[in-house]
Parts: structure tokens; C-alpha cells; sequence
């Protein structure tokens, strides 16, 4: 056992350090099976330079990188019957797939963006890295110099693009990672809970009922997830709202948003922005940052300040 590996294992627990890191190692991530989806684009890397290019065929691609660093900031009230009344007010920045070793610019237009806004926690949904294989190193660095910009605390949880090896570093840096666990948030004497998932998605290595077990019941409970496709499960593990991302929106759309594709399954009302399933209330953030090809058509990225407010 190498010295992560032991690292890993006290910080996660043997089994789960050990799905996570045998999973990564080995050779190369797939493109059809494995996870949730059947078919993974971000791993089929011959053809990212096609997209690539057929988007500069038509002279389109300044344009859409372009897009990419026109950053949006969105705000979502959550309206919770039973939120203490200490955290009626309460702002999160919701940050998610950032890549930030993708482009340059991006992660500049990405600092200039969260610099000046004003929250009260920040909550990360994963997607550090560009690619789903190979070094982490520019990731880390890219982290570090957003990091210094947001306020803290900080809470994270991993994506399928990110490496179980970024966790110390990650952590290192001042990041609260959650990793199938929760947390308890304090104001005024009054507590609700934070909860997050590993990746659900490539990895399945998200355990609920790890991550809610010392949740009480009638308390106000939020959820990290990396993607939306366990809506049903965190519905019925009683969570009150459900972060995540993913999806990217689609990020290269028709006119009016319509994703061409989510990579993501589930629903496709739940790909981008404000959802419902039964009592939870769920928010999909097409995310700050591009995956497979650095352009975004008629869906600009965002940054999210949710707003609790009592019901």
C-alpha cells in the first residue's frame, strides 16, 4: 500500500479508498458502460479535436470561446417550511465544474466573477480538472488561486473528471471535502446540515446512507451532488435540497437552450437550473467551466448564490 493509498484509506475508510483509486487505475476510463450512463463523450478523446474542428470549420469557435468566459451570476431562493429562523437570510455560492486547467482565461474571468460576491458558505460540486485521466498537478494549481478569492468556509465534494488523489491537496487549501459525510452548520445556536457524495456517475462511489446517517430526522438538510441522477435516492433518504451539476446544461445548444445532449441520466427538465421531485427541491448549475471543447453556444456558464429563506 503506497503512502496515499494509507492516506486515503484513514481519511475515507479501506474499501472506499480502494473502489476509488483501482477504479482510476484502470486502463483508461471507458467511453460506452461502466457508471450510470451508458455513454461517456468527455472520455472519447479522438473526439474532442473533431468537435473541435468542426466548430472552427464554420468559423465559429473565437465565438464560442468567447461565450465561455461571458460568466452569468444567478440567484435561487429556496423557500424551506421548516428553516430555523437564524438562517432565513442565508446565501451559499454554489460553484461546479470549473476545469480549471482547460483555459486560462476561463479560470481569470472565473476569479474576477466570485471576487466581489457576497455569501456566506460556498459549496463546490466537482469538475476541477479538464480531463478524466493522467496528471493532477495544473488542477491543484488552478484550485489554489481560486481558493485565495473565495470566502470561507469552503465545501467540496469530487466529480468524475477528478482524481481521489486531489483530496489532500484539496484539503490542504482550506477546502472541507465531503466525502459520503455531512456536516453541521451553525448560526445563532440554530443548526441545519450539509451533506455531500462522491461521484455518483463514473465512479459510483456515493453511499447516502453513509453521508445522512447522523442527520436527524426534522432537521433542514442540503445535499451535494455531483450530478443530478440520484434525485430519487436522495428524495427518499429525506433531504430537503439537492445541489449539483454535471450537466453543463448541454453547453453547445439550440437556440432557446435546448441541450443537444446532458450526458446525464436523468429527466432533462432536471438538466439546468431550478427542479422539484416529490418534497426535495434540486438545482442543476450548467457550471463555470467547459469539458470536451472549450466553447459554449446559447448556454452561458454561471456562478449560483441560493438564498434560504423560510417558507
Amino acid at each position: 500500500m503506497d503512502n496515499i493509498e494509507q492516506q486515503l484509506a484513514a481519511r475515507l475508510g479501506r474499501v472506499h479508498a480502494r473502489q476509488r483509486l483501482g477504479i482510476e487505475a484502470e486502463r483508461g476510463h471507458h467511453v460506452f458502460g461502466r457508471g450510470l450512463n451508458f455513454f461517456h463523450p468527455e472520455n472519447w478523446y479522438s473526439a474532442h479535436a473533431l468537435i473541435r474542428y468542426a466548430i472552427q470549420l464554420v468559423g465559429m469557435y473565437e465565438r464560442g470561446q468567447r461565450n465561455a468566459r461571458n460568466l452569468q451570476v444567478k440567484k435561487n431562493p429556496l423557500h424551506l417550511p421548516h428553516l430555523p429562523k437564524a438562517f432565513h437570510d442565508f446565501k451559499i455560492l454554489h460553484l461546479t465544474d470549473l476545469h480549471v486547467d482547460m483555459d486560462e482565461r476561463n479560470l481569470n474571468a472565473l476569479i474576477q466573477t466570485v471576487a466581489d460576491l457576497h455569501y456566506d458558505i460556498c459549496v463546490l460540486t466537482g469538475d476541477y480538472r479538464a480531463r478524466t485521466f493522467g496528471e493532477i498537478e495544473g488542477a491543484v494549481a488552478g484550485m489554489q488561486r481560486l481558493v485565495l478569492m473565495l470566502k470561507q468556509p469552503v465545501y467540496g465534494i469530487l466529480g468524475n473528471h477528478d482524481s481521489v488523489r486531489m483530496l489532500p491537496a484539496l484539503e490542504s487549501m482550506g477546502i472541507i471535502m465531503l466525502m459520503n459525510e455531512a456536516t453541521v452548520l451553525e448560526r445563532e445556536g440554530a443548526q441545519i446540515f450539509l451533506a455531500g457524495v462522491d461521484d455518483p456517475h463514473y465512479f459510483r462511489v456515493d453511499n447516502l446512507e453513509k453521508a445522512a446517517q447522523h442527520i436527524p430526522q426534522d432537521a433542514v438538510s442540503l445535499l451535494l451532488s455531483h450530478t443530478p441522477e440520484i434525485y430519487r435516492l436522495a428524495a427518499h433518504a429525506d433531504f430537503d435540497v439537492m445541489l449539483c451539476g454535471h450537466t453543463h446544461g448541454g453547453q453547445i445548444c439550440l437556440p432557446g437552450g435546448i441541450p443537444l445532449t446532458l450526458d446525464s441520466k436523468c429527466p432533462r427538465y432536471m438538466g439546468a437550473g431550478k427542479w422539484r421531485y416529490q418534497h426535495m427541491q434540486g438545482y442543476t448549475s450548467v457550471g463555470a467551466g467547459t469539458s470536451i471543447v472549450n466553447a459554449r453556444f446559447n448556454c452561458p456558464p454561471e456562478v449560483t448564490i441560493h438564498h434560504l429563506l423560510q417558507a
